[in-house]
């Protein structure tokens, strides 16, 4: 094994002291270019690789992270994404890592601005954030991007916007993607259900928005005769209100057998469809949930769409601490993958402990 090479040995060769050295390596000010330019040929002659992880807890500094998503239940995605986004810090619990948590409305504009704006109210050196309709989503990141502070977006890809990194799926793509898998089902059928949860009329998130438009865009390029009905659920409402929507539509559609769903919400209908035994009609969703998952193996739902919520929670952190703490370049974009579960291979089917 090489001998480590010490700053000590990097000043000696330099003809600098120790403390030049390490302003150099930390890019600190008061160094003048000529020592600078003698530090850092040496330091590329001896193929110097500083440990970074040493150094940032030697600093023992603090650091704090605000994650901004929507409220949801136990049953939700975003429960994955919390449970990531803790584990993370607790990871990094060494380097005095503190993230606290925000819920949004995601129906409610000045709730969400609101949320966001609190967590500039303290101490603040980095953010993930779930965004919300681009105009209101940029009158937050505005705010970050005058206080020199990073950002990572998770759910949505706005470019725009100047994100130090985004997680999630390709939306266009995954909804491409699921159209292509619900046909391979569907070829001979002339209507399928197109299932929403909305309020007055808006869906949940702009990610479904955009799975929604690869959807209809296979549909079009392939199955234009197919008749994609809309049903739409009240985000408040309850499961007698539920049924009652179901009831109507499938006395009204008798020749839908498959249905559709850009959320994690497909257990909705699988439920109503396994207590009331309609066993030739079969719905398919997103996310490995738990409710999702019995409906899988029971039969109601026949595919899902893992997108791998605790990993994105995971790496939004993990990502600000690289960048923050680390000081390390980060990579912008990053796609999660889009896999399809079925009841045959849905128990193999674990997340990534990270």
């Amino acid at each position: 094994m090489a001998e480590r090479i010490r700053i000590k040995d990097i000043a000696l060769k330099a003809g600098v002291s120790v403390g030049t050295v390490d302003r150099v390596l930390h890019n600190r000010p008061n160094v003048s270019a000529k020592a600078r330019e003698k530090v850092e040929k040496v330091l590329k002659e001896q193929n110097y690789e500083p440990n970074i992880y040493a150094s940032a807890l030697a600093y023992n500094k603090s650091y704090h992270f605000c994650v901004l998503i929507p409220r949801h239940d136990q049953v939700a995605y975003w429960e994955e994404v919390e449970q990531g986004v803790k584990k993370a810090a607790e990871i990094r619990n060494d380097f005095n890592i503190s993230v606290s948590i925000h819920y949004f409305d995601r129906f409610d504009i000045d709730n969400y601005f609101a949320e966001a704006m609190s967590c500039l109210d303290g101490k603040l050196d980095g953010m993930v954030i779930v965004p919300a309709c681009l105009d209101q989503t940029k009158r937050v990141t505005e705010r970050l991007h005058e206080a020199s502070i990073p950002f990572v977006l998770l759910d949505s890809y706005m470019p725009d916007l100047r994100p130090l990194a985004f997680f999630g799926q390709d939306s266009f793509a995954s909804g491409y993607f699921a159209a292509r898998m619900l046909m391979l089902l569907a070829r001979d059928q002339q209507e399928i259900m197109f299932m929403k949860v909305t309020k007055d009329g808006k869906v949940v998130s702009k990610q479904q928005e955009n799975r929604e438009v690869g959807f209809r865009h296979y549909m079009r390029d392939h199955f234009p005769a197919v008749n994609i009905i809309n049903v739409e659920l009240p985000f408040d409402g309850n499961k007698q209100r539920y049924d009652t929507i179901f009831e109507d539509f499938f006395k009204e559609h008798p020749l839908v057998h498959h249905c559709i769903t850009m959320g994690s919400k497909a257990h909705i209908l699988g439920d109503y469809l396994l207590r009331n035994n309609l066993r030739d009609i079969q719905i398919m969703g997103y996310d490995m949930v738990k409710k999702n998952a019995e409906c899988l193996k029971q039969g109601s739902v026949s595919f899902l769409i893992a997108q791998h919520g605790y990993q994105q929670g995971y790496f939004c952190v993990d990502a600000l601490f690289k960048a923050v703490v680390l000081k390390k370049k980060i990579q912008t974009v990053n796609y999660m993958p889009i896999e399809l579960l079925t009841p045959e291979n849905v128990d193999f089917y674990r997340r990534f402990q990270l």
